[in-house]
């Protein structure tokens, strides 16, 4: 693991980035880095072509990606409503989360897993990740790293990890499952970017009895991101499904497990 971000714990005394467009080598292909005409504050991260992140610098509350709305709305159901929440995010992009939750629940804390070192210093040069409040920076594989992180750590666990349109390996595994299970506090809640419709979650089924899983349309037969919500406590679905029948575009909330819509 390199070490040059581990401690950097949102040091908001580090000199702002600076967000001009450009392209960049990384270990997972070709970053780029592109500011958005129509929103001033606006900018896309893609690799190989594909949506990674979008970061609104002047409004880090804005969501401009479909799953990223969807994991807002399960943050926002979260009692009691602002209060900060330690996190570890698997996966860093653009830190859009992290600067959702810094926004939305100021005072929390956030560990960013990173595999991709060159992706990371890229961001934080350009969008300025390590500015960000409670943000710690950390290189290294989400499925070793996580186990080095105390019992009863978190509040969330947010996996967002992908080599292209593919999930980091083991992400759903049992190993893995095992130490979220453990890092996550009795009422935590697991969140995961998921993508595709073969997707085996039995090992996560069988650990967290609680779920909820939050999708849009299906568009021409293409299964496009979910989010899975999941716990060993029940997750507050009344406040979800309200938060469901508020958004644009319409997301569908389908409870699993123990727990049913009314």
């Amino acid at each position: 693991m390199s070490n040059w971000l581990e401690t950097s714990g949102g040091d908001t005394d580090r000199p702002l980035a600076h967000p001009v467009p450009g392209v960049r080598e990384v270990r997972f292909g070709l970053a780029e880095l592109r500011a958005d005409d129509e929103r001033p504050g606006g900018w896309l991260l893609s690799v190989n072509g594909i949506a990674q992140s979008y970061v609104d610098l002047d409004d880090p509350t804005y969501l401009e990606l479909e799953y990223m709305r969807y994991l807002g709305y399960v943050v926002d159901s979260l009692e009691p409503a602002g209060a900060p929440l330690d996190t570890v995010h698997i996966g860093g992009g653009g830190g859009t989360f992290a600067r959702y939750l810094s926004a939305v629940r100021p005072g929390s804390r956030h560990l960013v897993i990173e595999a991709d070192e060159a992706l990371a210093r890229f961001v934080d040069e350009r969008l300025g990740l390590r500015s960000v409040p409670g943000v710690e920076l950390r290189i290294g594989d989400g499925s070793t790293e996580i186990a080095t992180l105390p019992t009863d750590f978190a509040h969330l666990v947010v996996a967002d990890a992908f080599e292209g349109l593919r999930m980091a390996a083991g992400i759903t595994g049992p190993a893995f499952t095992a130490e979220v299970a453990r890092v996550l506090r009795p009422d935590g809640v697991y969140l995961l970017n998921l993508v595709g419709a073969r997707i085996h979650l039995d090992d996560i089924h069988s650990t967290f009895p609680y779920r909820a899983l939050l999708d849009g349309d299906v568009f021409a037969g293409y299964q496009g991101n979910r989010v899975l919500a999941a716990s060993r406590a029940p997750l507050p679905l009344d406040a979800l499904y309200r938060q469901a029948e508020r958004a644009f575009p319409p997301v569908r909330v389908a409870a699993e497990g123990p727990e049913t819509r009314p």
